[in-house]
């Protein structure tokens, strides 16, 4: 056997979004304000997924404005409509789509009143980057005076909004059913090399490819994706944490071992955009899903590199070396056998 052998390995997963064995459900506000800005209340909490930009590019692609003029107002439960939590990459998916509807709820509103201070139909009515007109006719204005507008027809343009996954519950006998109301799908194959002396794996490449749904934020979902991908080699190859009797006995991170910049390898990501029907976003989501497949593809790869199982993580360098030993016996014992 050669001292460093290289193989590839291929893992694909899916992921279920928006339970429905229990009610899953957010709600939003909207308001089209003076000056042609928006305002969006949801009980959103941002934990560093990047959720309140992609709240705000829906809103300002449904109602016709610029990310920058929308704000996303007080997020305490105590005074906005209820979100439910920050997890199960759902976020995009339930607070995404009560916001689109809130918003179009707020852009109905507007768009009536205009279209009868026009003379037009509403359907004619079209808004982009805060200009509105009216299709087929030289009508045009700022969002802002539009909503101006409205204001002084007596109405102010404000909406509400509740995305709800449909409920199906279980079989309260054998579990049957079906507990989420989408699936994020994926696959990754990771490239490695096993130096077969040291034990040490090397990840040579990442190619991800996850089905979203629909990209709201491209670059969002591609940082998703990457940061699932440096996890799940983390989870694969160096993060050891040790129980005993239910007491942590890894002290700190110096014995723990995360991946730095230097052990991440180029990561190719393919966006899948396959739109969810039932959601009036067609948006999915992605966050635990991009975690999924990796620990298993790097798993695949250094079986195909070395030929050797690995069956608990993170592979170390003696687990790796232990198990060609145990390869090397029983080769060893079955040509003893056959002479």
């Amino acid at each position: 056997m050669q001292r460093k052998m290289r193989g590839r390995g291929v893992a694909a997963s899916w992921y279920g979004i928006a339970r429905t064995a229990t009610i899953d459900r957010a709600g939003a506000w909207a308001e089209l304000d003076d000056g042609g800005t928006a305002k969006i209340v949801t009980g959103v909490t941002e934990i560093g997924e990047g959720i309140l930009t992609v709240l705000a590019q829906i809103a300002a692609e449904e109602l016709g404005i610029r990310p920058e003029d929308v704000t996303i107002g007080d997020n305490d439960t105590a005074r906005s409509p209820e979100a439910a939590h920050a997890g199960a990459t759902r976020q995009t998916y339930m607070i995404g789509n009560s916001v689109a509807l809130a918003c179009r709820d707020a852009r109905a509103k507007l768009v009536d009143e205009l279209a009868d201070h026009w003379g037009v139909g509403a359907d004619t009515i079209k808004s982009f980057d805060g200009e509105i007109w009216a299709e087929g006719t030289n009508l045009k204005m700022s969002m802002e005076e539009a909503v101006d507008i409205c204001k002084k027809r007596g109405v102010v343009p404000v909406g509400s909004g509740s995305f709800t996954a449909h409920g199906t519950g279980l079989d309260p006998v054998d579990g049957s059913g079906s507990p989420w109301q989408t699936y994020v799908f994926g696959c990754q194959v990771a490239e490695v090399e096993v130096d077969t002396v040291t034990g040490e794996v090397q990840v040579l490449g990442i190619w991800a490819a996850h089905d979203v749904g629909r990209a709201i934020n491209p670059r969002g979902v591609e940082g998703q994706i990457e940061g699932g991908v440096v996890q799940g080699l983390g989870q694969a190859l160096m993060e050891d944490y040790q129980l005993d009797k239910g007491h942590t006995t890894t002290h700190g991170f110096a014995k723990y071992i995360l991946p730095t910049s230097l052990d991440v390898p180029e990561i190719t990501t393919t966006i899948i955009e396959d739109r969810d029907p039932k959601s009036p976003l067609g948006a999915k989501g992605i966050g635990e899903p991009a975690l999924v497949p990796t620990a298993p593809a790097i798993m695949n790869a250094i079986y195909d590199a070395i030929g050797v199982r690995i069956t608990s993580l993170p592979a170390t360098p003696e687990k790796i070396i232990a198990a060609l030993a145990d390869k090397a016996r029983s080769e060893s014992s079955v040509r003893e056998a056959a002479e």
